[in-house]
């Protein structure tokens, strides 16, 4: 089987982190593949711990992916500011990596904390754990988004329920205001 653009991207990305000591995992569209049913997604969703001193190099390393690829270095130093989030676009693909700089609450601390990593075709990377991805996708839901959300986190507790810390999922949802909409979901 053939290695995509996208799976070649978030090698190469993931890659710099470790290279450059930056703690990250990987959510999003990407997680529920690995922890559900895989899915279409145009962009990789990165959480990152990242201070400033660190955003200078890894725009450069970027530069290493794709000379015409985009990365805002000011943009990325921004978002360490503001715990905001930061892009690169790869030039060559076209493909969209969005950074999201970790929080400084007990929840972010958490999801660092349970992170899980796999081995992805000989390459070592950390995602979310499908907990903290449950707990994301109902807080994404409830902000407005879509039933996309709601068919994520059916997938994650078909392929991956009988592994899922219920204990923990439970205290949370009901920590974030969203047991109910959990309670909804939760396949009987």
């Amino acid at each position: 089987m053939e290695i995509s653009d996208q799976e070649k991207l978030l090698y190469a990305i993931t890659d710099i982190l470790s290279n450059l000591k930056i703690d990250y995992f990987i959510t999003g569209g990407m997680a529920v593949s690995v922890w559900g049913r895989p899915r279409a997604t145009f962009d990789i969703d990165i959480i990152v711990n990242l201070i400033e001193p660190k955003a200078v190099l890894l725009a450069r390393a970027f530069k290493k992916i794709s000379k015409a690829g985009y990365a805002d270095e000011e943009m990325a130093k921004d978002a360490i500011k503001n715990r905001g989030e930061f892009n690169f676009i790869d030039s060559s693909s076209g493909i969209k990596v969005d950074f999201w700089v970790k929080k400084d609450d007990e929840r972010s601390l958490l999801e660092f904390k349970n992170r899980k990593l796999k081995n992805i075709n000989g390459h070592n990377i950390y995602f979310i754990s499908p907990e903290d991805l449950i707990l994301s996708k109902l807080l994404w839901r409830k902000q407005g988004g879509g039933e996309k959300h709601v068919e994520d986190i059916v997938s994650i507790f078909i392929i991956s329920g009988d592994k899922l810390d219920m204990d923990y999922l439970k205290k949370w949802a009901g920590k974030l205001d969203v047991f109910v909409e959990l309670k909804n979901i939760i396949p009987q």
